[in-house]
């Protein structure tokens, strides 16, 4: 601390020094100390005066596993809110709906111990199948933050979900280029100034609603982002024999490799971002010699679901 700040620090009244607010923005003005606040749900963003809008829907789920096929939900919390689509900011009453729901199985021990979740707090409960879905039915757009574990989940269990267009804030923002070292929704919150106890569904919605209504770096919000991408169609492409040489290449740039496939594939976002992607194939994988790529063409209602997309070949 400087002598100014020592001065202003000490020099306060004692009721004053004892009040945690003041001694956080003491804290703040240290360039030594970061100062982290206990999120706080919001329920009304208030503004709302007959501006375009477009309803989105913030999901999260808790399972009693990762495969969908197997296991079960065991809480499902959602956020409905209004959208400003021109300033891309949350406005008026958030609609909450969360609730419990009885997997018929015990919940095994490292799920309890990650989400606090135990077989006494669901016992017996089961999600309103009408409530669920009279929510859904009047969104524009579902948003999770991995959406590709949430939605095959809801989707096998509400068949409204599938009819929707999704949107996945961890796959459809690039964090790294907005200067953030981990996508995890954790430390997006934390970078903001925020800490909350995660893993439970409704206040991992209420942080990912509130660090998508922050600004990035285009000015632009992280909803306004997720909504513009919504009618975009996301490719996956599979580089079908890329040479075994090539795969530290591959892997670097974000490849990923399917075993059963036996192929490396990424996902890519747009037209543009193909375009480019098969140019850098051709250059630095097949070497220009006569090539052929594998794509799975996927819009809004399908992507992040366990449903194929439309597939095609392309030379290159």
């Amino acid at each position: 601390m400087s002598k100014t700040q020592q001065m202003s620090f000490f020099d306060a009244p004692v009721e004053s020094v004892l009040d945690p607010e003041a001694m956080a923005l003491v804290l703040a003005q240290h360039p030594d100390f970061r100062v982290l606040r206990r999120l706080q749900p919001v329920v009304d963003y208030g503004g709302l005066q007959g501006q375009a809008t477009q309803r989105v829907i913030v999901l999260d789920t808790e399972t009693t596993g990762l495969d969908s096929r197997n296991e079960a939900i065991i809480e499902l919390a959602m956020l409905s809110v209004l959208v400003d689509t021109a300033t891309g900011l949350p406005v008026g009453p958030v609609s909450i709906y969360e609730s419990f729901e009885d997997p018929g199985k015990p919940i095994p021990t490292q799920i309890t111990e990650i989400t606090g979740i135990d077989d006494s707090m669901v016992k017996g409960q089961r999600i309103d199948d009408a409530a669920v879905t009279v929510l859904v039915e009047q969104a524009d757009l579902i948003v999770a933050h991995n959406a590709g574990f949430d939605r095959p989940f809801v989707e096998a269990r509400w068949p409204v979900f599938a009819t929707k267009a999704w949107g996945c804030s961890f796959m459809g923002i690039d964090w790294k280029k907005e200067g953030s070292g981990s996508a995890k929704l954790e430390f997006l919150a934390s970078e903001r100034g925020w800490f909350y106890d995660a893993h439970r569904a409704q206040v991992d919605c209420h942080a990912l609603l509130q660090v998508l209504s922050s600004k990035l770096t285009e000015g632009q919000t992280g909803l306004a982002r997720l909504l513009a991408g919504a009618g975009q169609t996301r490719y996956k492409l599979r580089a079908m024999g890329a040479p075994f040489e090539s795969k530290d290449k591959l892997k670097s740039r974000g490849y990923r490799w399917d075993g059963e496939g036996r192929v490396w594939w990424c996902s890519l976002a747009s037209d543009a971002l193909l375009d480019a992607e098969c140019d850098w194939l051709r250059a630095e994988v097949y070497g220009r010699r006569s090539a052929r790529v594998q794509l799975e063409a996927m819009d809004s209602l399908v992507q992040f679901s366990a449903r194929p997309g439309q597939q095609t070949d392309r030379e290159l």
